[in-house]
């Protein structure tokens, strides 16, 4: 049976991310939900941006390509057409998936291309000096915002929702067990999955809005989810400032590949395409 060491570079720790950060603990669920699939590393790829999350691929023992900032799902895209037997993994932060490559998100969700997106969400750019990003709530504190942000941070998960993403789902660095257990039917979907991480930058963004210790900020982060089951009953009231966790979409359309070599199947019975 395999084990999510068998997927891991252990000689490539201790890893490069702040004292308290949560990456660690995704980095881990990634690798074991590939070993509770027991998939070949020869048969899985996995593309990353630039960004605290997008060193993820340094520690993973399957193959790996580190892109531009902002265009993990474009390159991801054309691994996945290119050869749609791989299992394609996307890892990125809220910056590189919903910022910087915002258009690319919707555009991947809206072709249903068949990738899995891992997006660790901290609220800013992390790496770079804490600024604020597209999904920093508004009047939060950042480098770029000393005085409290003006914009309203957008929800991802509803963001691919509504582009037509046929599986969205969310959780925590506090509940690692889910976390592996949704990466795992996420990769399972037949077309585009996205599983967003909800967490806090200790660095920046939890340190400049006072959410205390990494544990503390572990915990201030974990008491604003509200399971699915029951945030479907709350009023949109009663879930200010709060968020909903565990599968939030789950339905079928047919991927992007599947119908386009449907379509050229259709035209080669016809003679219109060699």
């Amino acid at each position: 049976m395999a084990n999510y060491k068998d997927y891991m570079l252990f000689d490539k720790l201790p890893h490069t991310w702040c004292a308290g950060c949560r990456h660690g603990i995704i980095l881990r669920a990634i690798a074991e939900a590939l070993a509770l699939q027991e998939i070949d590393k020869h048969k899985i790829a996995l593309v990353s941006g630039i960004g605290c999350f997008g060193r993820v691929d340094d520690y993973l023992d399957i193959n790996c390509m580190h892109v531009t900032h902002g265009r993990a799902l474009p390159a991801a895209t054309g691994v996945a057409l290119g050869n749609p037997e791989l299992k394609v993994l996307v890892t990125m932060g809220d910056g590189d998936c919903a910022t910087i490559g915002g258009n690319h998100l919707i555009n991947t969700a809206r072709r249903n291309i068949n990738v899995t997106a891992v997006v660790a969400n901290n609220y800013n750019y992390g790496q770079t000096g804490g600024q604020y990003s597209g999904t920093t709530p508004e009047g939060s504190i950042t480098s770029t915002s000393p005085y409290g942000h003006v914009e309203q941070g957008f929800d991802i998960c509803k963001l691919a929702e509504a582009a037509g993403a046929p599986f969205v789902a969310r959780t925590t660095p506090f509940n690692p067990v889910q976390m592996r257990e949704l990466i795992k039917q996420g990769m399972q979907t037949k077309g585009f999955a996205l599983i967003e991480v909800m967490d806090t930058c200790p660095t920046h963004f939890g340190r400049l809005n006072k959410f205390g210790n990494a544990a503390q900020m572990l915990e201030k982060v974990q008491g604003m989810t509200v399971p699915i089951q029951k945030a479907s009953t709350m009023s949109e009231e009663e879930m200010e400032g709060k968020f909903a966790t565990g599968i939030l979409v789950n339905r079928f359309r047919e991927d992007y590949y599947t119908r386009y070599q449907r379509i050229i199947e259709q035209l080669n019975g016809k003679g219109n395409v060699q």
